[in-house]
């Protein structure tokens, strides 16, 4: 065991305070990552105020995790000490089932191990996240960093970014296709820059007007505010697809009037009941499909950091200390970012730990 130092929520209504903790010894198939960049993620936000009820405290959020190899098990042979490596929002699955032998195990049938919030698969302890000093990962759910990716504004490319591509790939976005992004966050301005790596036409919807400008910088070809009934009424049965990455409730019917027959609007954002309800005139008359899309499986997620790296894509950020955490909370959720926080580990060097 090896003593780690973090920061960790320690109630829902508590700010982030150091901790330490033990991280295991690596297994033989482990990889043991020294962490020097973590990305700042609203489900860490959601886990450590215990917004979705499951949080089980102490608890280290962040999974969004780029650092160097310092140790690597004895079956371990796809990584050696001083690699670049990152991990994303999973650690571990059962690796037999179906999903599992087809490289999407977010679609486990037993359920993924969270990077962390999950129990560990061999010795029950809970996992603890990247707001740390190291971690331990096996070698299967260890990605490679590609030469030449910024690895801080590569880390969002682990959860924000793989989010985003993986419905874009599923759905075979490519050169001709007109794609609708919704919403222009941390989500949003990842899905214009992959969409038009991919070579699609892209237009950003948007409530705000503030955002019109902000979207064309990031490559939008075109911007939509959707609060303009004129400018929804133009783009009628335009678009291939929705890529819709708003996480609050809200009426998709406008933006599924959008689409062309045979077109998909993908939710990657939304969690919660659909509401207002859709009409089903929206689908039936027109053969579109509403589908969902969650993060993207370990092969998936190495074949988008070799095109980030390929097209020079890497995530805006901010970059923040640790002892921070609680300001960049508090901002995240006042909408006060461009477009992710991410923590520079360096400065837990110099954070106390209980």
């Amino acid at each position: 065991m090896s003593q780690t130092r973090a920061y960790a929520a320690h109630a829902a209504d508590q700010p982030l305070a150091p901790f330490t903790f033990e991280r295991r010894q690596p297994r033989p198939d482990d990889v043991a990552i020294e962490i020097l960049y973590c990305g700042v993620c609203h489900s860490d936000l959601h886990f450590a105020r215990n917004d979705w009820g499951m949080t089980r405290f102490p608890i280290v959020p962040g999974h969004e995790i780029v650092g160097r190899v310092t140790a690597v098990g004895d079956d371990v042979s796809r990584f050696q000490v001083g690699d670049m490596v990152g991990v994303g929002c999973m650690v571990d699955s059962c690796r037999h089932c179906q999903p599992c032998q087809d490289g999407v195990e977010q679609f486990c049938l037993e359920g993924f191990t969270m990077t962390y919030g999950s129990d560990d698969r061999q010795d029950g302890t809970m996992t603890q996240g990247g707001y740390s000093d190291s971690v331990v990962v096996s070698e299967h759910f260890v990605l490679r960093m590609p030469e030449g990716l910024d690895p801080a504004a590569a880390a969002p490319i682990l959860c924000a970014g793989i989010t985003t591509y993986s419905p874009l790939r599923h759905y075979g976005v490519k050169a001709g296709h007109k794609v609708g992004v919704i919403g222009m966050g941390g989500l949003g301005h990842m899905g214009v820059k992959l969409a038009k790596a991919l070579g699609a036409e892209v237009t950003v919807f948007t409530r705000s007007d503030a955002k019109v400008e902000e979207a064309r910088r990031h490559g939008a070809d075109h911007v939509v505010v959707s609060s303009d009934q004129a400018q929804m009424d133009a783009v009628a049965e335009t678009y291939d697809f929705m890529l819709d990455t708003v996480p609050v409730q809200h009426d998709l019917n406008p933006y599924l009037a959008a689409l062309k027959y045979d077109g998909t609007h993908i939710l990657v954002g939304l969690l919660d009941p659909i509401e207002p309800a859709i009409e089903g005139f929206n689908l039936v008359f027109k053969r579109r499909v509403l589908a969902g899309s969650l993060i993207g499986g370990i092969p998936e997620t190495q074949e988008l950091l070799d095109f980030c790296a390929e097209h020079d894509i890497t995530c805006d950020i901010e970059t923040i200390d640790i002892q921070d955490i609680n300001t960049a909370y508090e901002r995240m959720e006042k909408g006060d970012v461009r477009y992710r926080f991410v923590i520079d580990m360096a400065s837990l060097k110099n954070a106390s730990a209980d």
